[in-house]
């Protein structure tokens, strides 16, 4: 058997190298694409003039940068023809199917959320996602849910307005004081 016929070997590990797919470059493609629209999007930004220090566009070029930043560390890795270990995953059953009933649950949470906010404000909203989604997850009773996810949006709501002074919608709950 030739050289050229036989499997490449990596360097270092041993382990069989094989080229690379543009399937498998599609995900750092994608990230690219996502890093430089946040980058050119940062740079429309309009800083007001009392900012002294860091204004609003550093934190999205931070994210932009590092996006490209990870996207040409992961082509790079794919065009080496690095792959990850595989998973031998012990609770996972290959022959299980997708349970789309759950899949639609889920979605609906959040398109709830989407079409919620607005009108009944975050605190109802969110309840609706958090206690929709963990009911659909298998949690049961309904009601515990519901509840946690009540408990975790009214402390969301409350920590944005009081700790971070940025201002959730709340619907009809507009008006109360610790609401904002």
């Amino acid at each position: 058997m030739s050289s050229s016929a036989a499997a490449q070997e990596h360097p270092r590990t041993g382990a069989p190298v094989r080229g690379w797919s543009w399937a498998e470059a599609a995900f750092p493609a994608a990230l690219l694409a996502l890093g430089v629209f946040t980058v050119v999007d940062a740079s429309t930004i309009v800083a007001p003039s009392s900012v002294n220090t860091v204004g609003p566009q550093a934190f999205p070029y931070a994210v932009g940068v590092l996006l490209v930043l990870t996207s040409v560390a992961l082509f790079v890795d794919v065009v080496r023809g690095r792959r990850g270990a595989a998973e031998d995953g012990e609770d996972v059953d290959p022959s299980a199917t997708t349970d789309w009933v759950t899949v639609l649950k889920l979605t609906g949470s959040f398109a709830a959320l989407v079409v919620l906010v607005e009108p009944l404000g975050w605190p109802i909203a969110a309840t609706v996602l958090f206690g929709g989604a963990a009911w659909s997850l298998g949690a049961r009773p309904w009601w515990r849910p519901v509840l946690a996810g009540a408990v975790l949006a009214f402390t969301t709501q409350v920590l944005f307005t009081q700790l971070l002074d940025l201002y959730l919608p709340a619907g009809p709950l507009e008006g109360v004081s610790f609401l904002g």
